[in-house]
Parts: C-alpha cells; sequence; structure tokens
C-alpha cells in the first residue's frame, strides 16, 4: 500500500514481483541457520563468552527480520483469497505487530552489532582486562538493557508510525548508529598497530593481536553486509513517507520486494560468516551434524 495508485501512474517503472516460493524459501533458510548458531552456542560450553552472546544476539534479530517477512507474505495470500481485509480491526492489529516485529530486528541487528563492535574494541585495546571489563554478567545485562529499549521501541514506532516526528528519529538512527560503529573501526585499526608495539614484548601477544584483529575483520564483514541488506529498505521507508507521489521515488519503490527479500538474504548470510570465520563454530557444526563424539 506504501505505492498509491496515482504514484503508479506517473511512473514508467513496473513494480518488481519476487515469486511468493522465493520468499519462503529465502526465510525459512535463514531461521533454520540463526537457530542452528543459537542451538550450537548453547550445546558447546566453551562458546559460553560475552561475544558470542552477543552473535546470538543478532542470530535472533535475523531470525525476526525472516519472521516478519514470512508472516507478512502469509498475510498477503490470505487477502488475496478472501480471508482477510485489509481494512479490518483484527487484520490492522495483526500488520502493527508484524510492524512492531519488523521495527524489532532492525533495531536489535543495529545495537547487537553495535555490542559486538564495543566488545572487540575492548578485546584488542583492554585484552589483559577484558576479563575483568566484558563478564558474563555484564554482557547478559547489556543484552537485557539492549533488547528491553528495542522492544518498546518498536510498539511506540509502530504505533505511531504515521507520524513525521516518530518516523524522523527511527530513520535519523540507523546513519547515525552505523556512522558511530565506523567511527569506532578508525580508531580501532587507527591505534592497534601502536599498541600491539607496546605488547610485543608479551608472551602470545602476537598470537592474541592477530586473533583479536581477525574478530574485528569479521564485524567489518558483518556491517558490510547489514549495510547492503538493509540500506535500501530503510531508504525505501523515507521515500513512502516524504515523497509518496515523486515519481523518482515510485520508481524506486517498485522493487519494494526485492528490498525486502535483501533482508532476509542477511539472514542466511551471517550465519555463513559465523561458521566460516569461527574454528570453534565449524567444530560445533560438524559435531551436530555427523553426531560425532
Amino acid at each position: 500500500e506504501n505505492i498509491s495508485d496515482f504514484s503508479l501512474n506517473i511512473t514508467d517503472c513496473t513494480q518488481v514481483v519476487v515469486p511468493e516460493e522465493v520468499f519462503f524459501t529465502v526465510a525459512a533458510a535463514g531461521i533454520l541457520e540463526n537457530l542452528l548458531v543459537l542451538i550450537a552456542v548453547v550445546r558447546n560450553k566453551n562458546l559460553h563468552l560475552p561475544m558470542y552472546f552477543f552473535i546470538c544476539s543478532l542470530a535472533i534479530s535475523d531470525m525476526l527480520g525472516s519472521l516478519y517477512k514470512t508472516l507478512e507474505n502469509i498475510f498477503i495470500i490470505l487477502c488475496k483469497m478472501g480471508y482477510l481485509t485489509r481494512r479490518g480491526d483484527f487484520e490492522k492489529k495483526l500488520d502493527d505487530a508484524m510492524d512492531s516485529m519488523f521495527i524489532l530486528s532492525l533495531l536489535g541487528s543495529i545495537f547487537s552489532l553495535l555490542a559486538i563492535a564495543a566488545d572487540r574494541y575492548i578485546t584488542i585495546f583492554y585484552a589483559l582486562r577484558y576479563h575483568n571489563i566484558m563478564t558474563l554478567r555484564r554482557a547478559l545485562v547489556i543484552l537485557a538493557i539492549i533488547w528491553t529499549f528495542c522492544a518498546g521501541s518498536s510498539i511506540a514506532i509502530a504505533l505511531f508510525s504515521y507520524e513525521a516526528a516518530t518516523v524522523i528519529p527511527f530513520t535519523i538512527l540507523f546513519p547515525l548508529m552505523m556512522f558511530f560503529i565506523l567511527c569506532l573501526y578508525v580508531h580501532m585499526f587507527l591505534l592497534a598497530r601502536s599498541h600491539a608495539k607496546r605488547i610485543a614484548s608479551l608472551p602470545t601477544s602476537t598470537v592474541h593481536q592477530r586473533t583479536n584483529m581477525k574478530g574485528a575483520i569479521t564485524l567489518t564483514i558483518f556491517l558490510g553486509v547489514f549495510l547492503c541488506c538493509w540500506a535500501p529498505f530503510v531508504l525505501h521507508i523515507l521515500l513512502a513517507r516524504f515523497c509518496p507521489h515523486n515519481p523518482y521515488c515510485a520508481c524506486y519503490m517498485s522493487i519494494f520486494h526485492v528490498n525486502g527479500t535483501l533482508i532476509m538474504c542477511n539472514a542466511i548470510i551471517d550465519p555463513m560468516i559465523f561458521a566460516f570465520r569461527s574454528p570453534e563454530l565449524r567444530s560445533t557444526f560438524k559435531k551436530m551434524f555427523c553426531c560425532a563424539r
């Protein structure tokens, strides 16, 4: 409904429709992959560390994004079959609930990435005091605060989504948090070399430094994938709110289904990065699939 009939009439761009089978296949794959990550962390006690708990938080966010798109497509199919109406009270509440899930997924991903970035920063620059600074209890408290804030914000934004005062802060939050994480990265990599020289005399310092920088590189990959998959959809929200009748905006909004598919692709790519970059997770996955001791 973001693309009105008027908008379609003033643009030559035809709406790009992704087959429903593709939606459900990609969404199911994203949910299963992230569920495997959660099971692997729960089963392997060696993974009961703050870093992996933050990764689990990101996996839950990805699962919510895939689940949102799955429920949305089921809702659309039921509307086409005549079992639901587009303007009923029940349907409106259901739509608000799905919108809340989408916003919760986006906010959860942003703050999970921020938590992972902060964890990597502490690991690199405060390696000797890391276990005193980032304890398991503190990590759980941080996650509880993050998800409480995200849940409250998602409900508020979904209920007042038609107000510009709500849409503007929501859309500003996305680039603001990304900019903050980027600044953290720049600071991290600029100081990494000088910090390495300070601890070069310590035993196993080279091994720790390589491990920590590997974690920072992994986080960089996470951020790049997140931006590529979520930024087009956030831009769609901005255009739908501020220029729905502009021909150029309507032309961009015609690829709405493609942007939604990118969100679900993010849920598929992230677990692959986990498995590729983490030897401990790879080992756990092998034991889970091969039933090895």
